[in-house]
C-alpha cells in the first residue's frame, strides 16, 4: 500500500474532509483559503497551554502581527523563547495554519514561542518576508523579550519549509552582522535554496499532497521580482559563502523520507559539521513535506512535534 493509500484509508475511517493539492490556476487568495485549514478542534492530546497572546511587532513597513504561546512548564520569566516562522512558500500560511504546530513546540520544549505573521507575496515581494524576520528578531533583543517574558540571550529561531528559510537566513545574517546570534536553530524539512527547482523530479508518493515542481515555479514566480535573485545568499542559504556558516548556532534539521527538499537538509547539515557547527538531523521516512500540519490523523506528527520541541527545550536549558 502507498502512503496516499493508506492516507485516504486513514482519512476515511476518521472522516475527515479530503486534503487536495492545491489549484495553481486559481487568484492567491482563494488559495489561501485552501492552504491547510484543517479542524484540530477534535485533536487528541492536543496540549493545554498557560497562555495564548496576541502581540504587535513593530516593522519597517508597518505592524506585524504576532502570537504568543506560554506552555504551563515555561516557568518564571524570563526564561528561553523560540521565535517561529510558518512555511508556505512566502505566499501562504498564517498565524492558525500552523497554531497547533507551535502549542506542540511550546509544550514539547517548555520554552515560550512567538509565531509571526509576515508578509506575504505576491503583495510584498523579496524580500519583505526576510526583513519582517529580521525586525522581529531585532524587536525580541531590544524589548519585546521582556514584554514576553523571554530573555534574548536564551532565544532560538525555527521554522518550516519556507519558515525553515527565514530562520537559516537569520542566523547567518547575524554572523554577517556580528549580531546577537540565535541560541539554536530548529529548521523543520527547511527551504534552503530557490534554485534548483526543475530538476525536483517526483512520484507522486513523494510529492504526497502538498509539493510539486510546479507548485515551487509558482512561489518562486510570486516572490522574487527578478529570476535571478534565486542564488542571493538570503533566498538561498545553502549556497552561502562559508565566512557566513562558521560560528552559527547549533542545528537540528528535521527531514522527511518522500520530500524533494531532504537532500538539501542533509547536504545544509553536513556543510555545517564540516565547519565545525554542531548540527544533527532527524528524518521521519515514511513522512511527507509539511506533516507537521496533519496532526489530527497523524500520532507521527504528533511525536514529531513533540520530539523538535525537546531537542529545542534541552539545547535552551529548559529541560
Amino acid at each position: 500500500m502507498t502512503f496516499d493509500d493508506a492516507f485516504r484509508s486513514l482519512r476515511d475511517r476518521l472522516n475527515l474532509p479530503e486534503l487536495k493539492p492545491l489549484d495553481l490556476k486559481l487568484p492567491v487568495e482563494p488559495l489561501r483559503q485552501q492552504f491547510l485549514k484543517i479542524d484540530y478542534s477534535s485533536e487528541p492530546d492536543a496540549p493545554e497551554l498557560a497562555e495564548i497572546r496576541q502581540l504587535i511587532i513593530p516593522g519597517g513597513a508597518g505592524p506585524i502581527k504576532a502570537r504568543l504561546y506560554v506552555p504551563l512548564g515555561a516557568g518564571v520569566p524570563p526564561g528561553p523563547g523560540i521565535l517561529f516562522f510558518h512555511g508556505g512558500g512566502f505566499v501562504l500560511g498564517d498565524l492558525d495554519s500552523h497554531d497547533m504546530l507551535c502549542r506542540r513546540l511550546a509544550e514539547g520544549s517548555r520554552c515560550r514561542v512567538i509565531a509571526v505573521d509576515y508578509r506575504l507575496a505576491p503583495e510584498n515581494k523579496f524580500p519583505s518576508a526576510h526583513e519582517d524576520a529580521l525586525a522581529a528578531w531585532a524587536w525580541v533583543q531590544e524589548k519585546g523579550g521582556a514584554a514576553a517574558g523571554i530573555d534574548p540571550a536564551r532565544m532560538a529561531v525555527a521554522g518550516d519549509s519556507a519558515g525553515g528559510n527565514l530562520a537559516a537566513y537569520l542566523c547567518q545574517e547575524m554572523v554577517r552582522a556580528r549580531g546577537p546570534k540565535p541560541a539554536f536553530q530548529l529548521l523543520l524539512y527547511p527551504l534552503l535554496q530557490f534554485a534548483d527547482i526543475r530538476s525536483k523530479k517526483m512520484s507522486p508518493q513523494e510529492s504526497g499532497f502538498f509539493i510539486s515542481a510546479n507548485l515551487f515555479e509558482f512561489f518562486r514566480g510570486h516572490y522574487l521580482p527578478d529570476p535571478a535573485l534565486c542564488m542571493d545568499r538570503r533566498m538561498s542559504p545553502l549556497f552561502s559563502p562559508i565566512e557566513d556558516l562558521k560560528g552559527l548556532p547549533p542545528a537540528h534539521i528535521l527531514l522527511c523520507g518522500w520530500d524533494p527538499l531532504r537532500d538539501e537538509g542533509m547536504a545544509y547539515g553536513a556543510k555545517l559539521r564540516s565547519l565545525g557547527v554542531d548540527a544533527t538531523e532527524r528524518e521521519y521516512s515514511s513522512m511527507v513535506h509539511g506533516f507537521l500540519n496533519l496532526t489530527p490523523i497523524s500520532s507521527t506528527a504528533r511525536i514529531a512535534a513533540r520530539e523538535a520541541g525537546l531537542v529545542t527545550g534541552r539545547a535552551l536549558g529548559a529541560l
